[in-house]
């Protein structure tokens, strides 16, 4: 079982960054693919970005590619979301989630999930 813990988000101006942390309990954090997912008002989850167990592959949505970056510390027990040149479209509560495979980008591949963190950026 894993336990995912999101934080970092918050109020960021237009063109700014934040970082995004999801912390994990338990030690088989590292037999986990990890996934970034977002939700805005009045729409659907979609899918972010993705990393591998050992974190040596990525996987990115077009909407972010280029600006956001996924990476993970196994010994720390977190997955990181760096993004960067935010803008108000970027406005969403972003989750981490769990997966027993890389490559995933439907909510249903994830097996756990994390509270939410909301990020909103002002125009």
């Amino acid at each position: 079982q894993v336990q995912l813990v999101e934080s970092g988000g918050g109020l960021v101006q237009a063109g700014g960054s934040l970082r995004l942390s999801c912390a994990a309990s338990g030690r088989t954090f590292s037999t986990y693919a990890m996934g970034w997912f977002r939700q805005a008002p009045g729409k659907e989850r979609e899918f972010v970005a993705a990393i591998s167990w050992s974190g040596s592959s990525t996987y990115y949505s077009d909407s972010v590619k280029g600006r956001f970056t996924i990476s993970r510390d196994n010994p720390k027990n977190t997955v990181y979301l760096q993004m960067n040149s935010l803008g108000p479209e970027d406005t969403a509560v972003y989750y981490c989630a769990a997966a027993a495979a890389f490559g995933r980008s439907r909510p249903s591949d994830y097996r756990y999930w994390g509270q939410g963190t909301q990020v909103t950026v002002s125009s």
